[in-house]
Order: structure tokens, then sequence, then C-alpha cells
């Protein structure tokens, strides 16, 4: 092989979870993450780099606000546009990696000149979402900013091929795989569902680069199967930057099982007030000459300073001398000069790092984040009397950033079981020190609550996972849909056990644990989210509560609101001339009038989804759900295929008048918010044409719902 030179090596930036837009609406750290990130992409200007590698959660929310979105835009077009032309050569076909209309690599677009190309993937925060299943970073490569790849479109069957980039002699295999989530993950590379691709010709000469974004060990995890081994890994990579843990170990860490080097670079930005958040925060420049490569790394110095200290008061020698007095005031002042102690070593710190900027002046300190962790637990016949941490963390306004859990005090109880007032079970109070919303993640706080007791009807598993959409993805209905739907299909059950009134509970548990056996093997489909109708154009939220707060403001999949109490769905009035006539079974047999009810009845569900999505734009789908899920299920085809044709001029109400005259008065009375609105903004017609177009046809069933709304109003 040929001596390489500098123009053989390719060198690459390397950060991950930056998490623009954490906290951004304090006052204090709004800005800090943004500030991070600039930080990061002025390196890689500076350090003169080929290409910068993110390895996800570049935003803290996926759906991020505007000021987010335009610092991160405004960084990267500062930094990686310019005259210089990028020496990198893609040799692999952009289509096959990159989505949308413009799939290629951003630096080979002829209308943009990009200096320094960013390559990045999806992490668990900024992950797709909504309508089209786009994310974040959906936006930035369209419009030519970023380079989007290592997209996971079936979470069952990835697919994980390589950008393949030369420069030189030195020939570069950039593998990418978006998170996924840890335990559906876990499963598909178990059932061996996740293929990776080689070049197809010199397979020796390609240095092979992964990035990923999961739990990296089994103790990070709250699940046995939570996390990502090292070892489900192809053995054929040289280098995985490990993104998602926040601890910064930014030497490479060598696998001797799998013959690769692991980097994890961690946050640019503390996101929680722990341990790892507290280690000196560092990107890396990755030199990779053929086969070989070597790392430069780089401290980060307009991070937010951040000291942490633990004390155990039993054995502090300072608190043992007052464990036996009336120590609260002696106690107090202990602690804030510990406090006052930690604010001067943050400064110091951070004075230290920025010894190498030239200053006209000495650079303002900014406020520190002081965590102070306090065991409190006092030995026989001693107390610790502590005063409240939020009037202690308050006595620190102006000398710190985080002024509202400057201090946590637990104690430490081995072997006895805490009692909630209303009997029940929780965990042992050590375990509650140590499960602080800064270190633990939701779906393991309750499994530690729930483990203590038992559900009789809801599921654990799914239990978790609802309350995790409701804290991480804001879904302020998640709770409420979760426990429903739960209720719905545990009553549905026992109604179809014929022996369920000798043994109900032992039917509702068997049950149970039906569905969560289903849930942990990723078979158990979740419902459709709820969606907001418009509100009415005489609504006082001043005097009748928020518009969202109102029950029949949302129109939910398989929800009492698409039918009456008995079952039979809402009338609709008779559609205008246009559209195409509504499915009408003839009138030659009672069999044959039942029959069209009952395919009536499987379709109103649709019909009143369907009204809403063509007010609604964005429709919210969770991003572990099948694609299938963004469309809703047609009837069954035995009903579909067994109804004649309709006569055209027969209307749907005229099958039974007193019936329909009396879902009418009800549905009415039941949707008293909606209503009104529908009548008053004179859009009364548009639900109207949509029910016409959707009873019509079965071959219309699958139809996704922004065509079935296009379609409508072109007939208008």
């Amino acid at each position: 092989m040929p001596t390489l030179t500098a123009a053989d090596t390719i060198r690459i930036l390397v950060a991950t979870d930056s998490h623009v837009g954490y906290n951004e609406r304090d006052h204090i750290r709004g800005d800090d993450s943004w500030k991070s990130f600039h930080e990061v992409m002025c390196l890689a200007k500076e350090k003169d780099v080929d290409m910068v590698l993110l390895a996800g959660d570049l935003f803290h929310e996926n759906k991020p606000s505007r000021k987010s979105m335009y610092q991160v835009m405004r960084s990267l077009r500062m930094n990686c546009y310019g005259e210089k032309p990028c020496e990198l050569e893609m040799l692999s076909d952009g289509s096959e990696i990159f989505q949308g209309a413009f799939n290629h690599v951003n630096y080979e677009d002829p209308d943009i000149n990009v200096a320094i190309p960013v390559f990045s993937i999806h992490g668990n925060h900024d992950d797709p979402s909504g309508e089209g299943h786009l994310a974040a970073l959906d936006l930035l490569q369209i419009s030519g900013l970023v380079n989007y790849y290592g997209r996971t479109p079936e979470s069952d069957n990835i697919l994980v091929k390589p950008v393949l980039l030369q420069k030189g002699q030195t020939k570069l295999a950039l593998y990418g795989m978006s998170n996924v989530r840890d335990e559906r993950l876990f499963r598909t590379f178990r059932d061996g569902k996740v293929k990776f691709f080689q070049p197809g010709t010199q397979k020796q000469d390609w240095f092979n680069l992964m990035s990923v974004h999961q739990n990296q060990s089994a103790s990070h995890a709250y699940t046995e199967t939570g996390y990502l081994p090292e070892n489900f890994l192809p053995e054929f990579l040289d280098f995985v930057v490990w993104g998602h843990e926040h601890e910064c170990l930014i030497d490479p860490r060598y696998n001797p099982e799998m013959n690769f080097h692991v980097m994890q670079p961690g946050s640019s930005v503390a996101t929680s007030l722990m341990p790892g958040e507290a280690v000196p925060k560092h990107v890396a420049v990755l030199s990779i000459t053929g086969r070989d490569f070597d790392v430069e790394t780089i401290r980060l110095k307009s991070v937010r300073p951040f000291v942490m200290k633990e004390i155990i008061l039993s054995e502090d020698r300072t608190a043992k001398t007052f464990v036996k007095k009336d120590n609260r005031t002696l106690l107090t002042r202990y602690l804030m000069d510990v406090v006052e102690s930690l604010i001067e070593q943050a400064k110091s710190e951070w004075l230290e790092v920025q010894e190498d900027e030239d200053h006209d002046d000495e650079p303002e300190v900014p406020l520190p984040l002081i965590r102070l962790r306090v065991e409190y637990s006092a030995p026989d016949g001693g107390n610790f009397d502590c005063e409240n941490p939020q009037r202690f963390s308050n006595r620190f306004v102006g000398k710190v950033a985080n002024v509202n859990d400057v201090v946590q005090f637990y104690r430490k109880k081995a072997g006895t079981t805490r009692k909630a007032q209303d009997g029940a079970e929780l965990p042992e109070e050590s375990i509650l020190a140590q499960m602080s919303t800064d270190s633990v993640k939701v779906e393991k706080l309750v499994r530690e609550f729930l483990t203590a007791q038992s559900l009789t009807i809801l599921p654990q598993n799914s239990f978790g996972d609802a309350v995790s959409q409701f804290v991480d993805k804001d879904d302020k209905h998640a709770m409420e849909m979760f426990v429903n739907d739960s209720l719905i299909d545990q009553v549905k059950h026992l109604m179809d056990v014929d022996d369920a009134d000798d043994d109900i509970q032992n039917a509702m548990d068997q049950h149970k644990s039906k569905l969560e056996e289903l849930f942990a093997a990723g078979r158990l489909k979740k419902s459709k989210r709820a969606k907001l109708k418009p509100r009415p154009e005489n609504w006082d939220s001043d005097l009748n509560e928020e518009w969202e707060a109102q029950p029949a403001a949302w129109v939910r999949s398989g929800d009492e609101s698409g039918q009456d109490e008995d079952g039979t769905p809402p009338p609709k009035t008779k559609p205008t001339a246009k559209g195409r006539p509504r499915a009408a079974a003839p009138k030659k047999t009672p069999a044959a009038t039942k029959k069209a009810a009952s395919a009536k009845n499987s379709r109103s569900k649709k019909v009143v989804e369907e009204e809403s999505e063509e007010e609604d734009d964005v429709v919210m789908i969770d991003s572990d759900e099948d694609e299938s899920q963004l469309f809703l299920q047609p009837a069954p085809p035995k009903q579909a295929t067994k109804k004649p044709p309709p006569p055209k001029k027969s209307a749907p109400t005229a099958k039974r008048p007193a019936r329909n005259n009396t879902g009418t008065a009800a549905k009415q009375t039941k949707l008293a918010f909606s209503q009104p609105a529908t009548q008053s903004s004179g859009r009364g017609k548009i639900p109207q044409e949509i029910s016409g177009d959707e009873i019509s046809d079965d071959d219309d069933a699958f139809e996704p719902a922004p065509s079935t709304v296009r379609s409508t109003r072109s007939r208008r």
C-alpha cells in the first residue's frame, strides 16, 4: 500500500447530545444549550475539519421552538457554508441513504457551497413524529444544512447501509443507526432482523465508523433488555461513537471481544444535576488515515460550571459535634458554608479553563450549578434537624443558577417498607432517595412503585409507557386514553368469556397478563391519539375554562364520541350533491337491512375521525407505532364484498326514522360544545362531504387521510 500523507487524512469533529432548547424558558440557563452548540460548530471551522458527526439529540424536543431552530440554523450557516471546497468524494448512492426532495449529500448541491458537511442521526429526544413521520432534522436537511442519515423507518426490520466517502487513498464507510426504543431494538437484534451492508469491493481497505444512540450498559437500563450490548454490533466495525449517555468519556475504549474502539463524547450541556454531568465537557477531532486513527480532545469553555458534592452527616467530623443538640441553625449554617466553598471552587475552575483566551478584562464568571447531596441519617439517640430544601436553596439567589434545588436531603433506611395514606406500599426510602427525577427514567420510577403493589386491571408495562409519553412527549391525554382503553378492553374480554361470573378475578388476571406479554413482545397495538376539534367562535375560556379541557373537544379512535349509547353511530344529515352517493342496503328483506346497519356501524369511527382530520392538519403518533397506524382500520372485508350495490336515490336516514330522530337529539346534547361552532362558522357542509365520500366505497378504506381531504376539497 502506498505511503499515506496528510492529504489522505479525513478529519472529523465528533459531538453528541447538544440538547438545544433545554430549559430555554429559564431566565438564567435558557441560552446555555445553543451557546455550547455554537462553540462546537465554531471549533469545526477553527480546526478546519472535513466533516462534523453528530450522534443524536441535537434538539431537546422533537418539536423545537422557533428560537432553538433559529440558533441552530444560524450556527450551521455561519460555520459550514464557505468558499472552501469539500474534499470528500461521495461514492455511494445518496438516494438510498437520504430521503426527501433532495436525496443527495448537501455539498454536492450546485446551488449552495458547503465547506464543512454535517452528518447526523436522530436521538430519542428529536425523533420523527406526526403526519409524514418527519423529524426536526428533516427541516435542516431540506434547507441544505445537515445530512440526515441512519433512519430506521421499520424498527422490527432494520437495514443499515453506509455512507461511502473517500479522500485521497482513505476510504470511510460511515454507518448510522438512529434511536429505536431499547427493548424493541434488543428484540430485533436477537431475532436477527438487523442487517448491515458492506462495500462490495476492497472490504479490507475501508475504515468502518458507526454512530448509535442507545443505552450502553445494563446498569443504566430500567429493564433487562433496555440497552444495546456492544457485542450485538458487527465485528467488522473499527470505531463506534456512542450517543445518549451524557457522561463524557472522550478517550476511546478498546473492546477486545469485538475488536473495535468505543468513544462516548457525552452531552455538551448539563441536563440533570448528577455526577456524570459534572465531568468536564469535551468534543474530539477524529483523524482517519487509511485504517489508522488518532484522537484530539478539546475542552468546551462555554459550558456553565457545575460542582457536585455529597455529605454523610453521620460520618462528617463537624456535623457529629452537634448531633444531639437543637441543631437546625447550626446544621444550616454549616451546610451554607459548604455551598459557599463549592461556589468558589466552581468559579476558580471556570477561570482556569479560560486562561488561554485573549481577554482585555477579566471575564465575567457565569452563575454556577451547585448540587449538595446530604444523607442525614443520625446515629441512635441523635437527630439532624434539616431545613426545608426549597428555603435553603433560595438563600443563594444571585449566587447560583439553580436556585430551587441546590440541596438534596435523603435518608437511608434498610429493611423497612413505607405505606401511603391509602395503604398502598411504597419502595424503601433509600430507593426513593436514589430515584430522583434527575437520575432515573420515568418507566423505572413507575416500575419501582408498582413492584411494591399489584395492579388488577391495568397492565404494568403499558402503564409505565403511558407515563413516559405523558412526561417525555408532553402528551397530555396519554394517561386518560390508556386507562379508558384498558377498561374498555377488559370489559369486552369479560363479556366474551362465558364463565367469567364464576371466577371474574382469575379472568381479569389472565387477560392482564396476556396484554403485558403482547406489549413486551411488541405486538400490542396502540390506539390513535386524540385529535382536538376547532374551538367554537363564541367560546369564552375565562367563563367556561379552556376548550382543551372539555371532554367533547376531543375525538378519539374507539371513543364513545363516535357512537350513541346503544352502539348506533351518530346520524348524519343528508349529503349534498357534491361527492359520491352513500352506500345503503336495499330494503328487500329485514336481514339485508340489518347487514347494512352493521356495516355502517363498523365505519362510524372512521367517519368521525376523518371529519376531525379535515380541520386538524397535524396528527401526532408515537415514534414506536407502525406506519399502518397512520390510517384507520377498514371494515371487515366480508361485510364489504357481500353488500349489493346501493340505489342512488336511497337516503341513509330513511331506514329507521324513529331511531335517527332520537339519536340526533341525544347526539346534539352530547356534543354541546362543538355543534354551535359548526353551525355558526358556516362550515357545516364539510363533515357532510367527508361523510358522503368515506362510506361510498370500500376501495377507499386504506386511503391516507391527506389524500381524502384533498379529494374532498377539490369537489367543492
